[in-house]
């Protein structure tokens, strides 16, 4: 006797097996398969020396990776498989891509040494990944703690890292020699080694709603900047990369001051407990 599919256990095994997805959950992994094709691009153009359209297929990517998550919270599409999803295109993106464009522009000129410093960095930005993915499963922290990022974001580190191909391709036409291949190194460390730190980097999430008398202003600014990107994107590019790494000891000291306050507080509330109990003693039997 065959079993009858129409009905039955096969039926509710094959619906659950082909049931439809909404388009809110697809179109942010969307986004995010773009962004990686864009980190693939980035490699393909680094290769055939084309470094300055990798440079720009980078800071798409950068792009695109700050519009997939605030889409999905805005269509209430995150899932565990599009967060699983942008992790590995955030490596590719943000970790192999910078990496091996550096190398090929630059850090092959000595081989052993750049590509040490190239698999450094990429594995910084592993490690930075993987790190924020474990974060966010801890819930015991203070609140102020969602406005600072624990070390330098991926996207942030791609961008900043890549200062020397800048350089190159603005006004400056900074041309690096073999001799300054080592302080191009150093450059990688250092910017790997923030990756991978826990020095507190601000999020921008704190970023609401503008208020109303100043939205012209904000227009205005916002429109200014991607004309100026649009014209001359090497020289903002290297004014953005500097405003970033200005703004990390601002970060760190008002970190500081957060803390600060968290013990003063905490220790006034200590000492609330002990006076009051001094006042109310426990009962004898």
């Amino acid at each position: 006797m065959t079993p009858d599919f129409d009905r039955g256990p096969y039926r509710r095994e094959s619906s659950k097996r082909f049931r439809a997805v909404p388009m809110r959950i697809i179109l942010p992994n969307l986004v995010t398969i773009l962004a990686l094709c864009l980190g693939l691009t980035a490699i393909r153009m680094a290769a055939d020396g084309q470094f300055d359209k990798a440079v720009l297929s980078i800071l798409a990517a950068a792009v695109l990776d700050g519009i997939d998550g605030r889409l999905a919270r805005a269509l209430k599409g995150t899932t565990r498989f599009g967060a699983e999803l942008d992790s590995l295109a955030d490596f590719l993106d943000f970790g192999v891509a910078p990496a091996l464009t550096l190398y090929f522009w630059s850090l092959s000129g000595v081989k052993s040494f750049g590509w040490f410093a190239a698999m450094v960095f990429a594995i910084a930005c592993a490690l930075r990944l993987a790190r924020f993915n474990v974060a966010l499963d801890d819930d015991d922290k203070p609140s102020w703690t969602s406005q600072f990022f624990t070390g330098m974001p991926a996207p942030a580190g791609a961008v900043v890292v890549l200062m020397p191909l800048y350089l190159h391709y603005s006004v400056f036409e900074l041309n690096i020699s073999r001799a300054f291949v080592p302080l191009e190194i150093i450059y990688v460390l250092a910017v790997a080694a923030l990756m991978a730190s826990r020095l507190p980097h601000w999020s921008g999430k704190t970023i609401g709603r503008v208020p109303r008398d100043q939205v012209i202003f904000v227009l205005f600014g916002v429109a200014v900047v991607i004309l100026l990107l649009a014209t001359f994107p090497m020289e903002m590019l290297i004014v953005l990369t500097l405003a970033y790494l200005v703004h990390i000891p601002i970060s760190m000291r008002r970190v500081r001051q957060l803390k600060q306050r968290d013990a003063i507080v905490a220790a006034g509330a200590d000492e609330d407990r002990t006076t009051g109990s001094a006042e109310f003693p426990a009962s004898g039997h």
